[in-house]
Protein backbone atom coordinates (compact mmCIF):
# COMPACT_ATOMS: atom_id res chain seq x y z
CA UNK A 1 0.00 0.00 0.00
CA UNK A 2 1.42 3.22 -0.96
CA UNK A 3 -0.38 6.95 -0.53
CA UNK A 4 1.51 10.56 -0.52
CA UNK A 5 2.20 10.42 2.81
CA UNK A 6 4.13 7.60 3.72
CA UNK A 7 5.10 4.18 2.10
CA UNK A 8 4.37 1.35 4.58
CA UNK A 9 5.67 -2.24 4.57
CA UNK A 10 3.97 -5.23 4.68
CA UNK A 11 4.12 -6.59 7.94
CA UNK A 12 2.00 -9.62 8.85
CA UNK A 13 0.35 -12.32 5.82
CA UNK A 14 -2.71 -14.85 6.73
CA UNK A 15 -2.20 -17.48 4.10
CA UNK A 16 -5.19 -19.95 4.38
CA UNK A 17 -4.36 -23.17 1.92
CA UNK A 18 -1.66 -21.90 -0.68
CA UNK A 19 -3.50 -18.02 -0.58
CA UNK A 20 -2.83 -15.06 0.83
CA UNK A 21 -6.10 -14.33 2.92
CA UNK A 22 -5.33 -11.11 4.48
CA UNK A 23 -2.63 -8.54 4.94
CA UNK A 24 -1.44 -5.87 7.72
CA UNK A 25 0.75 -3.01 7.06
CA UNK A 26 2.64 -0.51 9.54
CA UNK A 27 5.53 0.10 10.30
CA UNK A 28 8.58 -0.55 12.46
CA UNK A 29 10.87 1.63 13.95
CA UNK A 30 14.22 0.06 15.65
CA UNK A 31 17.31 2.36 18.20
CA UNK A 32 19.70 -1.03 18.22
CA UNK A 33 23.54 -0.19 19.43
CA UNK A 34 22.60 3.49 19.00
CA UNK A 35 21.25 3.48 15.50
CA UNK A 36 17.68 3.87 14.34
CA UNK A 37 16.80 1.58 11.61
CA UNK A 38 13.08 2.43 9.63
CA UNK A 39 11.33 -0.49 8.48
CA UNK A 40 8.49 0.90 5.76
CA UNK A 41 9.29 4.45 5.21
CA UNK A 42 7.18 7.25 7.23
CA UNK A 43 8.57 10.20 5.39
CA UNK A 44 8.62 11.99 8.92
CA UNK A 45 4.87 11.43 8.88
CA UNK A 46 3.73 12.76 12.00
CA UNK A 47 1.17 10.41 14.05
CA UNK A 48 -0.46 10.96 17.46
CA UNK A 49 0.95 9.52 20.48
CA UNK A 50 -2.24 8.26 21.50
CA UNK A 51 -1.81 7.03 25.41
CA UNK A 52 1.72 6.17 24.60
CA UNK A 53 2.11 9.67 25.61
CA UNK A 54 1.15 8.90 29.48
CA UNK A 55 4.39 8.08 30.94
CA UNK A 56 5.70 11.14 28.86
CA UNK A 57 3.25 13.33 30.43
CA UNK A 58 4.12 11.96 34.28
CA UNK A 59 7.44 13.31 33.78
CA UNK A 60 6.32 16.51 34.97
CA UNK A 61 4.72 14.49 38.35
CA UNK A 62 8.30 13.51 38.92
CA UNK A 63 9.83 16.96 37.61
CA UNK A 64 7.97 18.81 40.48
CA UNK A 65 8.55 16.13 43.54
CA UNK A 66 4.73 16.15 43.31
CA UNK A 67 5.20 11.93 43.89
CA UNK A 68 7.22 12.41 47.13
CA UNK A 69 4.59 15.39 48.35
CA UNK A 70 1.73 13.49 48.04
CA UNK A 71 3.50 10.08 49.30
CA UNK A 72 2.53 8.03 45.74
CA UNK A 73 3.37 4.74 46.24
CA UNK A 74 4.87 2.54 42.86
CA UNK A 75 1.35 1.10 42.09
CA UNK A 76 -0.06 4.63 41.97
CA UNK A 77 2.65 6.28 39.87
CA UNK A 78 1.88 3.20 37.38
CA UNK A 79 -1.54 3.57 37.59
CA UNK A 80 -1.13 7.28 36.64
CA UNK A 81 0.85 6.03 33.38
CA UNK A 82 -1.05 3.75 32.83
CA UNK A 83 -4.13 2.39 30.08
CA UNK A 84 -6.09 -0.44 32.60
CA UNK A 85 -8.43 -2.94 32.16
CA UNK A 86 -10.54 -1.80 35.20
CA UNK A 87 -10.30 -4.34 37.15
CA UNK A 88 -10.26 -4.19 41.17
CA UNK A 89 -6.72 -3.76 41.38
CA UNK A 90 -6.91 -0.41 38.87
CA UNK A 91 -9.90 0.90 40.44
CA UNK A 92 -8.96 0.88 43.71
CA UNK A 93 -5.40 2.03 43.19
CA UNK A 94 -6.77 4.98 41.49
CA UNK A 95 -9.28 6.12 43.85
CA UNK A 96 -5.90 5.79 46.38
CA UNK A 97 -4.36 8.29 43.98
CA UNK A 98 -7.14 10.72 44.13
CA UNK A 99 -7.87 10.32 47.66
CA UNK A 100 -4.08 11.09 48.34
CA UNK A 101 -4.22 14.29 45.85
CA UNK A 102 -7.45 15.80 47.58
CA UNK A 103 -9.20 15.47 44.39
CA UNK A 104 -12.88 15.54 43.64
CA UNK A 105 -14.37 12.28 41.53
CA UNK A 106 -16.44 15.07 39.77
CA UNK A 107 -13.35 16.88 38.51
CA UNK A 108 -12.42 13.56 36.37
CA UNK A 109 -13.50 14.16 32.82
CA UNK A 110 -12.35 11.46 31.08
CA UNK A 111 -15.46 9.84 29.94
CA UNK A 112 -17.15 6.58 31.23
CA UNK A 113 -16.57 3.14 29.19
CA UNK A 114 -17.44 -0.35 30.41
CA UNK A 115 -13.52 -2.26 31.44
CA UNK A 116 -11.59 -3.47 29.28
CA UNK A 117 -11.30 -6.61 31.14
CA UNK A 118 -13.72 -9.20 29.28
CA UNK A 119 -13.99 -11.00 33.21
CA UNK A 120 -15.80 -7.43 34.70
CA UNK A 121 -19.16 -7.51 34.64
CA UNK A 122 -20.22 -4.41 35.43
CA UNK A 123 -22.78 -2.62 34.49
CA UNK A 124 -22.97 0.65 35.81
CA UNK A 125 -19.12 1.99 35.12
CA UNK A 126 -17.79 5.22 36.85
CA UNK A 127 -14.83 6.94 35.71
CA UNK A 128 -12.31 5.01 37.26
CA UNK A 129 -13.14 2.05 35.08
CA UNK A 130 -11.97 4.27 32.38
CA UNK A 131 -8.55 3.19 31.27
CA UNK A 132 -7.88 6.75 31.27
CA UNK A 133 -8.63 8.25 34.66
CA UNK A 134 -5.24 7.65 36.42
CA UNK A 135 -3.57 9.82 33.55
CA UNK A 136 -6.50 12.57 34.54
CA UNK A 137 -6.28 12.26 38.29
CA UNK A 138 -2.24 12.87 37.81
CA UNK A 139 -3.64 16.02 35.16
CA UNK A 140 -5.30 17.18 38.20
CA UNK A 141 -3.07 16.97 40.61
CA UNK A 142 -0.74 18.58 38.71
CA UNK A 143 -3.13 21.25 37.86
CA UNK A 144 -3.75 21.73 41.75
CA UNK A 145 -0.08 21.70 42.37
CA UNK A 146 0.49 24.75 40.41
CA UNK A 147 -2.94 26.87 41.37
CA UNK A 148 -4.14 26.34 37.84
CA UNK A 149 -7.83 26.01 37.28
CA UNK A 150 -9.18 22.35 37.88
CA UNK A 151 -12.38 22.97 36.03
CA UNK A 152 -10.68 23.29 32.73
CA UNK A 153 -7.60 21.29 32.85
CA UNK A 154 -8.49 19.00 29.72
CA UNK A 155 -8.65 21.89 27.30
CA UNK A 156 -5.97 22.74 24.65
CA UNK A 157 -5.16 26.44 25.64
CA UNK A 158 -5.10 24.99 29.88
CA UNK A 159 -1.40 26.46 30.95
CA UNK A 160 -1.31 22.83 32.66
CA UNK A 161 -1.45 21.18 28.93
CA UNK A 162 0.90 23.78 27.58
CA UNK A 163 3.13 22.58 29.93
CA UNK A 164 2.91 19.16 29.28
CA UNK A 165 3.51 19.65 25.81
CA UNK A 166 6.69 21.61 26.55
CA UNK A 167 7.98 18.43 28.47
CA UNK A 168 7.21 15.86 25.71
CA UNK A 169 8.34 17.84 23.12
CA UNK A 170 11.15 17.97 25.02
CA UNK A 171 11.79 14.58 25.99
CA UNK A 172 11.24 13.16 22.30
CA UNK A 173 13.40 16.10 20.32
CA UNK A 174 10.98 16.86 18.30
CA UNK A 175 10.01 21.15 17.36
CA UNK A 176 7.85 20.59 14.72
CA UNK A 177 4.18 22.22 13.94
CA UNK A 178 2.30 19.40 13.70
CA UNK A 179 -1.46 18.49 14.28
CA UNK A 180 -2.96 18.74 18.00
CA UNK A 181 -6.51 16.75 18.60
CA UNK A 182 -8.58 15.86 21.42
CA UNK A 183 -8.07 11.75 22.32
CA UNK A 184 -10.41 9.46 23.00
CA UNK A 185 -10.87 11.06 26.71
CA UNK A 186 -11.11 14.43 26.17
CA UNK A 187 -7.32 15.68 26.90
CA UNK A 188 -4.91 17.28 24.00
CA UNK A 189 -2.53 14.83 22.21
CA UNK A 190 0.47 15.41 20.10
CA UNK A 191 1.16 14.28 16.70
CA UNK A 192 5.39 13.72 15.77
CA UNK A 193 7.23 11.04 13.60
CA UNK A 194 7.13 7.93 15.44
CA UNK A 195 11.33 7.72 15.85
CA UNK A 196 10.81 10.72 17.68
CA UNK A 197 7.94 8.81 20.00
CA UNK A 198 10.69 6.05 20.38
CA UNK A 199 13.16 8.83 21.09
CA UNK A 200 11.14 10.36 23.88
CA UNK A 201 10.89 6.71 25.57
CA UNK A 202 14.63 6.20 25.41
CA UNK A 203 15.05 9.56 26.72
CA UNK A 204 12.51 8.62 29.82
CA UNK A 205 13.10 5.41 30.88
CA UNK A 206 16.92 5.20 30.60
CA UNK A 207 17.06 8.65 32.26
CA UNK A 208 18.32 8.24 36.16
CA UNK A 209 15.88 11.61 36.86
CA UNK A 210 13.08 9.19 35.99
CA UNK A 211 13.92 5.86 37.74
CA UNK A 212 10.70 5.88 39.95
CA UNK A 213 8.54 5.63 36.34
CA UNK A 214 11.19 2.63 35.02
CA UNK A 215 10.53 1.12 38.17
CA UNK A 216 6.75 1.79 38.00
CA UNK A 217 6.46 -0.13 34.79
CA UNK A 218 8.39 -2.91 35.76
CA UNK A 219 6.93 -3.66 39.51
CA UNK A 220 3.48 -3.00 38.13
CA UNK A 221 3.14 -4.38 34.16
CA UNK A 222 -0.35 -5.72 35.39
CA UNK A 223 -1.44 -2.23 36.89
CA UNK A 224 0.07 -0.72 33.34
CA UNK A 225 -2.33 -2.55 31.24
CA UNK A 226 -4.34 -5.83 32.87
CA UNK A 227 -6.34 -8.64 31.54
CA UNK A 228 -5.22 -9.27 28.21
CA UNK A 229 -3.15 -6.16 27.41
CA UNK A 230 -0.42 -6.29 25.25
CA UNK A 231 1.83 -4.20 27.42
CA UNK A 232 1.54 -6.62 30.36
CA UNK A 233 2.55 -9.56 27.99
CA UNK A 234 5.40 -7.53 27.24
CA UNK A 235 7.04 -7.16 30.78
CA UNK A 236 5.34 -10.32 32.16
CA UNK A 237 7.52 -12.00 29.87
CA UNK A 238 11.02 -10.43 30.00
CA UNK A 239 13.47 -8.95 31.69
CA UNK A 240 14.07 -5.35 31.86
CA UNK A 241 11.43 -4.39 29.33
CA UNK A 242 8.94 -2.05 29.52
CA UNK A 243 5.98 -1.56 27.08
CA UNK A 244 3.12 0.80 26.35
CA UNK A 245 0.46 0.57 23.94
CA UNK A 246 -1.11 3.44 22.15
CA UNK A 247 -4.37 3.03 20.64
CA UNK A 248 -4.62 3.01 16.76
CA UNK A 249 -2.25 0.54 16.39
CA UNK A 250 0.96 2.11 18.27
CA UNK A 251 2.95 0.22 20.59
CA UNK A 252 6.65 1.02 22.37
CA UNK A 253 9.31 -1.31 24.20
CA UNK A 254 12.11 -0.23 25.94
CA UNK A 255 15.10 -2.37 26.92
CA UNK A 256 15.99 -0.92 30.07
CA UNK A 257 19.28 -3.47 30.37
CA UNK A 258 20.51 -2.96 26.56
CA UNK A 259 19.50 0.65 26.43
CA UNK A 260 17.26 -0.09 23.07
CA UNK A 261 14.17 0.03 21.64
CA UNK A 262 11.52 -0.30 19.21
CA UNK A 263 8.27 1.34 18.20
CA UNK A 264 5.21 -0.68 15.93
CA UNK A 265 2.39 1.29 14.35
CA UNK A 266 -0.07 -0.93 12.78
CA UNK A 267 -2.24 1.40 9.72
CA UNK A 268 -5.91 -0.80 10.40
CA UNK A 269 -5.26 -0.77 13.68
CA UNK A 270 -5.84 -4.51 13.73
CA UNK A 271 -4.78 -5.06 17.83
CA UNK A 272 -3.98 -9.14 17.23
CA UNK A 273 -1.59 -8.30 14.65
CA UNK A 274 -0.28 -5.62 16.84
CA UNK A 275 0.19 -8.31 19.85
CA UNK A 276 1.94 -10.88 16.74
CA UNK A 277 4.25 -8.41 15.36
CA UNK A 278 5.44 -6.99 18.79
CA UNK A 279 6.26 -10.42 20.16
CA UNK A 280 7.37 -11.59 16.38
CA UNK A 281 10.05 -8.72 17.27
CA UNK A 282 10.43 -9.90 20.68
CA UNK A 283 11.69 -13.47 19.71
CA UNK A 284 14.05 -11.75 16.94
CA UNK A 285 15.84 -9.75 19.43
CA UNK A 286 16.53 -12.12 21.86
CA UNK A 287 14.55 -10.11 24.33
CA UNK A 288 11.67 -12.54 25.40
CA UNK A 289 10.24 -15.94 24.24
CA UNK A 290 7.16 -16.22 23.46
CA UNK A 291 4.57 -18.48 21.89
CA UNK A 292 2.99 -16.89 18.98
CA UNK A 293 -0.31 -17.87 18.14
CA UNK A 294 0.34 -18.24 14.23
CA UNK A 295 -2.46 -21.17 13.18
CA UNK A 296 -5.61 -19.89 11.75
CA UNK A 297 -8.10 -22.77 12.60
CA UNK A 298 -11.86 -23.45 11.40
CA UNK A 299 -14.36 -23.78 14.67
CA UNK A 300 -14.13 -27.16 14.53
CA UNK A 301 -10.05 -26.96 15.36
CA UNK A 302 -8.59 -27.34 11.66
CA UNK A 303 -5.76 -25.79 11.00
CA UNK A 304 -5.98 -24.33 7.22
CA UNK A 305 -3.34 -21.72 7.30
CA UNK A 306 -0.57 -19.64 9.55
CA UNK A 307 0.17 -15.97 9.99
CA UNK A 308 3.64 -14.82 8.91
CA UNK A 309 5.44 -11.93 9.97
CA UNK A 310 7.09 -10.46 7.39
CA UNK A 311 10.43 -9.17 8.40
CA UNK A 312 12.67 -11.66 8.46
CA UNK A 313 16.32 -10.23 9.67
CA UNK A 314 16.08 -6.78 11.94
Amino acid sequence: MQNKYYYPIKLVEHVRDGLVEQEHSGFVVLSLDGEIKEFGDTMEYPFYLRSCAKPLQAALLIDEKLDETLGLTSEEIAIGCASHAGEDCHVQTAKSFMYKADICEGWIRCGLHTPLAKSITCDEPTVFHNNCCGKHILMLALAKHFGFDVNTYYEKDHPLQKMIKKKVYELCEYDGDTPVTKDGCGVPIFSMPLKNMLKGYLNLFLNPAYLKIKNAFLNNPYIIGGEDRLDTKVMQGSAGCIAKVGAEGLCVVVNTLSNEGFIVNILDSDMPTREFVVLSIMNKLGWGHFELNKDIKTLHGDIVGQKEFMIDEL
